[in-house]
């Protein structure tokens, strides 16, 4: 099946940086073609959001944080294969992610009780990462060229 034939599923993602301006990613070891990754919080557009909204809302979910502010502005829209759960089953689809940036004023924040429900969406594990190690690592990040976009932005002080 080509990517043409392929669903689409639109996403919005939170950057996640504490003030040593580490980034909170989420481990998955999901099927090919995206295989074994870290990524952002983040996750599916809802019918009454816009990216911004789904952004703010899976980054709730997924680390029980309430109170982060999240910058209005995307920073980046990034699309790859992958299995996603639409329509309540895990499908093969392009996925559309579109980058916001949060702050977090508490170096390397725990997760709130939400993380013990991580297994049923698949992440594995968390960590905070340096840009250091992001630019060393030799596993699969997402989105690509992290560590110099949270450069980038950081010195633009735009979110």
């Amino acid at each position: 099946m080509g990517e043409s034939e392929l669903p689409v599923r639109l996403a919005g993602r939170v950057i996640t940086v504490d003030p040593a301006n580490r980034v909170l990613l989420f481990f998955y070891d999901d099927p090919p073609p995206k295989g074994k990754h870290w990524s952002t919080p983040g996750g599916g557009v809802e019918a009454d959001e816009d990216f911004h909204a789904a952004a703010r809302r899976e980054l709730l979910e997924e680390t029980g944080w309430d109170d982060v502010p999240v910058a209005p502005e995307e920073v980046l829209v990034d699309r790859n294969e992958q299995w996603s759960n639409l329509n309540g089953k895990s499908t093969l689809c392009v996925q559309h992610d579109h980058y916001f940036v949060g702050r977090v004023t508490e170096a390397e924040r725990p997760l709130g009780a939400v993380a013990a429900m991580h297994a049923s969406d698949g992440i594995v594990t968390h960590r905070w990462w340096t840009l250091a190690e992001l630019d060393e690592t030799a596993e699969a990040v997402y989105p690509p060229g992290l560590a110099d976009l949270v450069r980038h932005v950081s010195a633009g002080k735009t979110a």
